[in-house]
């Protein structure tokens, strides 16, 4: 076979061999020189000088001499044997930053099509998705997608394939980047305040928020018209919740209580008092026992309280069952969460430890204590199965407890912990690390942590191994909401402002938004939640607006203007002796009184068609839309245009018609402001009908006004305009009869379809049933363990009895050491119950005997332990005099 001719590079030869070229077989061999083909090396040397194929030298003329392979050795020592192989090496990543691959960080030489180390951006063009190819993908012919198939087939080529194969998987179907599509539909000013509450009702259509501004407002999901205004606190709203079966909302505040409203009629069903500091959560029970029902709040004076009601009266006790865990004074209970049948309850505290309530009994009792967090814990929430739960300290630790061999274990997840590869910047190297929130996915596979440097961890719930980190914030983030069904999306926001939706399976962001306010900066974002279809999720920020998102067009929030307050949300308020409210000027219960107007943040009314977006204004005549307006005062001493009522072109009629009547009424009602004026100069403590009956009639206003402080106005201008509307309403706005009949005929807030509430509910009870017997056969097998251990010490006792017999003859006998080992079993028992009573909580009043106690109770478990499990139902601390009396016992 004849050899393929060389170009000679002879001076006015033919054309020399490319440089590039020249060089590569110069690597080749020097390559191969060093490793085990070495004859073949020196073989492909001499054919090289042969031929002439070695890189030429250049002279002064440039003209071309040929050169050996020793002579290129040494001119070149920069270059190394494995100088081809590091080129190699090198190509594959840059080409993937320009051309990603179809596989990532798998380069290879020898790929082809978009594994090519050739490919082009022509060659990755997508092939667009038909149902056929789907369908066979999803039956497993072929068993991997296709490389040069692209983005995710659209919902048409799904239901194709579905239809020819009958099966769809939900990642096809939905895919992450669908979440791209999330647009912001609207961002309301409704509330003078920073808003740190928000929260969707059971079925999705209505939007409530808790704002510092002491106002609870309803908003609708799907156009953001604002529903209802609820007033009665008279400080900062800490906490809201929903009952299961959407009727009724309850808000805790900083003015120690919790108010309770109905959510058909908006009106008020209890206002529970049994706190003497601010409402740090709330939280309603899942469990279904009955009729009976149970809310549970925790407080910054230390206390848990159990609010049992009736879910056919919605009637509250007055009284709840009530845990005083103050270990050291100032002490605070801080969070709370219940499993997901109810049965368990988590609670968070300033004195770093974890206490667990049982709901298996009457009564709820509390059976654990867990101390393995060195710091405050204020982070807790319950997996979606409901049988483990996430706590987050600022110790920079989290813990996964979940109940087995009869107490709670956890894994420890440690924020100080990085990925493979990532090195500690030199600002946490000095900043300490603390959990700022904590969440779980919808199928509790993972657990997301957010850090106090901005990050959040992505962790596997059952190993605790760290999978991701994941970086876009750049401030301290307090929001982790998880999407209802779709376990791969989680929620982030926070004080920077920025919204992020995160596909937590890959640790990538799928959608981001940034809070800015125009002329005021970037708000921070200070509470998120989904709607339970995943369709919406609400937001509320520091300058007192709510923000909805979600999927499709936007026009129907159009409709509606950016600032949204009624005239009569900051009037003024009179309490009767039971704290329910009465509006000042129209001495009526807030939801009983007439449409309110719709103003902007400065006090003026909104235009005619904005009006109609009030409830109970939408059939109204043109005439009925327009507010009257008169002259005040504010603040400031500037005048201003202001709505004080209705007015209309037969206003002046109506007051002729009900005049005579108005008149008789308002008589009657001055005759008995008298008589109960007189009553209460002789009636000591204002009590008319008995000590423990307080009369419901409202007294005096001048004695009783207590109007919602002027806290928390928004950065810009100090506006507050809309406060300033209470001065001139008039006393002629009194709803009829007809009126009151119509406003508790209307449905403010829907009920859940009856089929889906048994659903959920059957749900429940059987979550509830699982926990209860997962708790009472670990319990059994606790008792089982703890007789035989008993037993095994008696016998040991016995046998150094007769060992030790003659040495020493004054033993004790077998009864005396029962009554020992029965003596130390009550006083170890006895530890860390709780007083059901407020009263009584401070039991422990010397520095000594805290001392004690706090030393008793760590000796008692280092890391957790079960109270309560030996035949106790109730939990109660002992007084000092009846503890000290049985550790004499223990000790004689």
């Amino acid at each position: 076979m004849a050899e393929p001719s060389v170009p000679s590079s002879s001076s006015g030869g033919g054309g020399s061999l490319p440089l590039m070229e020249s060089e590569l077989y110069f690597l080749v061999a020097r390559f191969l020189s060093t490793g085990p083909c070495r004859r073949a090396a020196e073989v492909l040397v001499q054919e090289l000088e042969q031929h002439q194929l070695l890189p030429k030298r250049l002279d002064w003329e440039g003209n071309e001499h040929c050169r050996s392979y020793e002579d290129l050795v040494l001119s070149n020592k920069h270059v190394a044997p494995d100088h081809l192989l590091q080129i190699c090496k090198r190509i594959g990543p840059i080409l993937d930053k320009e051309i990603p691959p179809s596989i990532s960080r798998v380069n290879s030489l020898l790929g082809a099509g978009r594994q090519s180390l050739l490919r082009t951006a022509k060659d990755c063009r997508n092939t667009v998705w038909k149902g056929s190819a789907l369908a066979a993908l999803r039956r497993g012919r072929p068993p991997e997608i296709p490389v040069n198939y692209g983005p995710p087939p659209n919902l048409v080529e799904v239901n194709r394939a579905k239809q020819l194969t009958g099966y769809a998987t939900y990642r096809t179907s939905f895919p992450g980047s669908m979440y791209q599509h999330i647009r912001m539909h609207r961002r309301i000013l409704g509330h003078l305040s920073a808003v740190y509450c928000v929260a969707f009702d059971r079925t999705g259509h209505r939007i409530f928020t808790g704002s510092d501004d002491c106002l609870v407002k309803i908003w609708s999901t799907h156009n953001g018209r604002l529903l209802a205004t609820l007033r009665g606190h008279s400080a900062e709203i800490s906490d809201m919740a929903v009952n299961y079966e959407n009727t009724m909302i309850a808000a805790g505040s900083c003015d120690k209580m919790i108010r309770v409203w109905c959510l058909r009629t908006c009106a008020p069903v209890a206002v529970l008092q049994g706190h003497t500091g601010s409402i740090t959560s709330l939280q309603f029970s899942p469990m279904v026992k009955g009729s009976m029902r149970y809310m549970v709040s925790t407080g910054a004076d230390g206390t848990v309280c159990f609010w049992q009601w009736d879910a056919d009266s919605m009637k509250f006790s007055n009284r709840p069952v009530k845990f005083t865990e103050k270990s050291r004074p100032g002490v605070q209970m801080l969070c709370s969460s219940f499993s997901i049948g109810g049965t368990f309850l988590a609670t968070g505290s300033t004195d770093h430890v974890i206490r667990m309530y049982f709901f298996g009994s009457e009564t709820p009792e509390k059976i654990a204590e867990l101390e393995s967090h060195a710091d405050k814990v204020d982070s807790l929430q319950f997996s979606n199965s409901g049988d483990r739960f996430i706590s987050g300290s600022r110790d920079g630790t989290a813990h996964i407890w979940r109940f087995q061999q009869t107490e709670w274990r956890s894994i420890l997840l440690d924020m100080a912990d990085r990925l493979p590869g990532d090195s500690h910047s030199e600002e946490d190297r000095f900043m300490k690390p603390k959990v700022t929130m904590i969440a779980w996915n919808q199928n509790d596979n993972f657990v997301v942590t957010a850090v106090n440097n901005h990050l959040l961890k992505v962790w596997n719930s059952y190993t605790g191994q760290l999978l991701h980190d994941m970086v876009g914030h750049t401030d301290e983030v307090f929001v982790l909401e998880t999407h209802p069904f779709d376990s791969r999306i989680m929620l982030s926001a926070g004080h920077d402002g920025n919204i992020f939706i995160w596909d937590i399976t890959k640790g990538i962001k799928t959608k981001h938004y940034f809070n800015m306010i125009e002329g005021q900066g970037h708000g921070a974002v200070f509470d998120c939640k989904f709607s339970s279809d995943g369709q919406h999720f609400a937001c509320t920020d520091s300058h007192g607006h709510l923000l909805i998102f979600g999927f499709g067009c936007n026009k129907p929030y159009e409709k509606i203007p950016d600032q949204m307050f009624f005239h009569t949300d900051y009037r003024p308020l009179i309490r009767d002796a039971n704290n329910y409210v009465l509006d000042e000027q129209t001495q009526q219960a807030p939801h009983l009184m007439p449409p309110p107007f719709l103003v902007d943040v400065d006090g003026n009314p909104h235009p005619t068609k904005y009006q109609r977006l009030v409830p109970g204004r939408e059939n109204c005549a043109d005439e009925h839309l327009i507010p009257q307006l008169g002259y005040i005062a504010t603040s400031d001493g500037e005048v201003v245009e202001q709505v004080i009522g209705q007015q209309t072109v037969d206003q002046d009629e109506q007051s002729l018609e009900r005049n005579i009547l108005d008149g008789m009424i308002r008589q009657l009602q001055q005759q008995q402001d008298q008589r109960t004026g007189s009553d209460q100069e002789v009636v000591p403590n204002g009590l008319q009908n008995g000590e423990g009956t307080p009369r419901r009639g409202f007294r005096r206003p001048s004695l009783d006004i207590q109007s919602p402080p002027n806290i928390g106005l928004r950065r810009s201008g100090q506006v507050e305009g809309v406060r300033q509307m209470h001065q001139n309403a008039p006393r002629s706005q009194i709803a009829t009869e007809r009126d009151l009949q119509a406003w508790k005929r209307r449905v403010v807030v829907p009920e859940i379809p009856l089929y889906l509430f048994r659903k959920q509910e059957e749900y429940r009870i059987a979550k509830g049933e699982e926990e209860r017997a997962l708790y009472t056969t670990e319990r059994k097998r606790k008792t089982f363990q703890f007789s035989e251990k008993s037993d095994s010490e008696a016998s040991l006792i016995q046998s150094k009895r007769r060992l030790h017999r003659r040495k020493y003859p004054s033993y004790r006998t077998r009864n005396n050491t029962e009554q020992l080992d029965s003596s130390d079993e009550e006083r170890d028992d006895c530890f860390g119950f709780i007083n059901q009573e407020a009263e009584e909580s401070d039991c422990l009043d010397s520095s000594d005997e805290e001392e004690e106690w706090k030393s008793d109770k760590k000796s008692n478990s280092n890391s957790s332990r079960n109270l309560g499990l030996e035949g106790t139902s109730r939990n109660q601390v002992q007084p000092p005099a009846l503890r000290q009396n049985r550790v004499n016992l223990y000790h004689h």
